[in-house]
């Protein structure tokens, strides 16, 4: 059996807070849903904001206001679409569900994103994002042909 070791996350300051509640971590979520719907990041974030990126079959990692804010505006096409479909309090942030859409193309693309947050006071310090990837609409297609979903 292995066992692996948690990631360390920013350490520059300790968390102290305690567990978010609702309300909290739902208006964080939609603070931070923001920043995918504009491709611009303001006071959600810290300046030393840690993100690991999980997009399919890849990983990446950045770290700083700058870094992050030269990546979003790469990868959300302004004025997406973003809704919060659910966001649940942790110990340490939030994590939040997000269903995003975009038109390119010609073609609506859509996408899932877990991102697991965590905070200091009302700024996200640190992100960890695993997305769906983009689903176009043949993929949409082939998936409801392929496939029925209990849940949406």
């Amino acid at each position: 059996m292995s066992i692996t070791k948690p990631r360390a996350t920013n350490t520059q300051i300790p968390h102290t807070q305690g567990v978010l509640d609702q309300d909290a971590a739902e208006a964080l979520a939609e603070r931070l849903a923001d920043v995918f719907r504009t491709a611009h990041a303001v006071d959600i974030l810290t300046d030393d904001v840690f993100l690991d990126g999980h997009p399919p079959e890849w990983r990446f990692q950045l770290q700083g206001l700058d870094a992050f804010n030269a990546w979003i505006r790469g990868y959300s096409p302004s004025g997406a679409d973003t809704t919060v479909a659910r966001t649940v309090p942790t110990a340490t942030g939030f994590v939040m569900e997000i269903l995003g859409s975009h038109v390119e193309d010609g073609d609506l693309i859509t996408d899932r994103k877990i991102i697991l947050c965590e905070t200091r006071g009302d700024q996200v310090s640190d992100m960890t994002v695993y997305c769906s990837g983009d689903w176009d609409s043949e993929l949409r297609t082939r998936h409801a042909a392929e496939t029925t979903l209990i849940r949406p």
